[in-house]
């Protein structure tokens, strides 16, 4: 008997079980990537030989599915994506004689066709190797479960459809480098051809890239300036959630974030992030851990009142404040990075969106007004 693979549909889709380990995500997009309803589905199946010899699954699996690395198939066993005769399995496991061995995405199986469409960009730069654009909140970067259209790379795809990275249907994410959550606003730069491509994102990984962030957190800073060390792994309970773990830990991936208190307003503060790494949901995550989650952040937390005496006035006015700003307060404010074809450092930076200033301006107002 030899060895049974039953072929779902996958190609290069392992890269949506984890964060791919050759792309940066800067509060990566990870709500594109997860089922909404929680659950996972099958997406390739293998019947292990029964001559097989003990094998580490991570080189099993990688053998067998195209375009997978060794490190996304260890993050997506880590994740609990790899299970071996109906159970999850790290990927230190041996695989035996017989093993069943399924791959689980968190999506259903469909074909992803990136349909060009005309949807406006707020393009800040654009040259032959380069476009920088200043994305809005509500706009997702790259098709994923329940965004297969309206995305940016749609856009893109219309946009720069003369083009070779472009005139591939069936790459996910053509051009991109990096990305920012659905709800975050900011800039983004994305690539016209491979060799810029591939020149940015080591930029990405080896941390020569200047990214900051403007957020809006509950209760006012202890210090004006911190640094947050923690690894980023997915949380047990709720897989749209990351959590932060010790550093050096097995669990997750290395992350710092630092940052700068800018400006209290009352009962929460105006702050600057540094991103030192760009993990999925990184500022996010690494702020609710230290007891400061971004402001109208539902996902961690902060959509409620968390600070202040809740008064009906007082109440009446926060609740108004997540009117204006209905999604976390986050900004990718500035991004700097060495041109790949002229070599010159270049840095941009976005004025923030009307719906933070509405509600910073609020804030002070409110500070202003407040008891002393």
């Amino acid at each position: 008997m030899t060895e049974q693979i039953e072929e779902l549909d996958l190609n290069d889709e392992l890269d949506e079980l984890s964060i791919d380990d050759e792309m940066s995500s800067d509060e990566g997009e990870m709500e594109e990537r997860e089922g909404a309803d929680g659950n996972l589905y099958e997406h390739w199946r293998f019947i292990a030989d029964p001559k097989q010899r003990l094998m580490r699954i991570d080189k099993y699996v990688a053998d067998r599915v195209p375009h997978a690395s060794r490190t996304k198939i260890q993050m997506a066993a880590d994740a609990g994506n790899i299970q071996v005769n109906g159970k999850p399995v790290k990927s230190n496991y041996k695989v035996h004689p017989a093993d069943v061995v399924t791959v689980f995405m968190s999506y259903p199986r469909r074909d992803l066709e990136i349909v060009p469409e005309d949807i406006p960009l707020d393009i800040v730069y654009e040259d032959d190797t380069l476009l920088v654009i200043n994305k809005p909140a509500g706009m997702v970067v790259h098709p994923g479960h329940g965004n297969f259209t309206g995305t940016m790379v749609n856009a893109l795809a219309y946009y720069l459809k003369s083009l070779p990275m472009f005139a591939n249907v069936n790459d996910p994410r053509p051009g991109l480098v990096h990305r920012i959550d659905k709800d975050t606003s900011g800039l983004l730069v994305v690539a016209k051809n491979d060799y810029a491509k591939m020149h940015l994102a080591k930029q990405f990984h080896d941390k020569t890239t200047q990214r900051q962030y403007v957020a809006l957190v509950w209760g006012i800073m202890e210090q004006e300036h911190g640094t947050v060390r923690g690894n980023i792994g997915r949380c047990v309970q709720d897989r749209l959630r990351m959590d932060v773990f010790p550093e050096g830990s097995e669990i997750g991936k290395h992350a710092v974030t630092h940052y700068d208190m800018v400006e209290a307003l009352q009962y929460i503060s105006l702050i600057h992030c540094h991103l030192e790494t760009g993990r999925t949901h990184q500022i996010r995550a690494h702020m609710k851990h230290i007891g400061h989650p971004l402001f109208s952040d539902e996902r961690y937390g902060g959509n409620v009142i968390l600070k202040g005496q809740p008064t009906a006035s007082y109440k009446a006015f926060v609740e108004n404040c997540f009117k204006i700003l209905p999604r976390q307060a986050l900004h990718a404010q500035t991004l700097g990075f060495e041109h790949p074809k002229t070599k010159e450092f270049m840095q941009f930076t976005s004025e923030l969106p009307e719906d933070m200033t509405k509600c910073i301006e609020k804030w002070r107002t409110y500070t202003k007004s407040a008891p002393k």
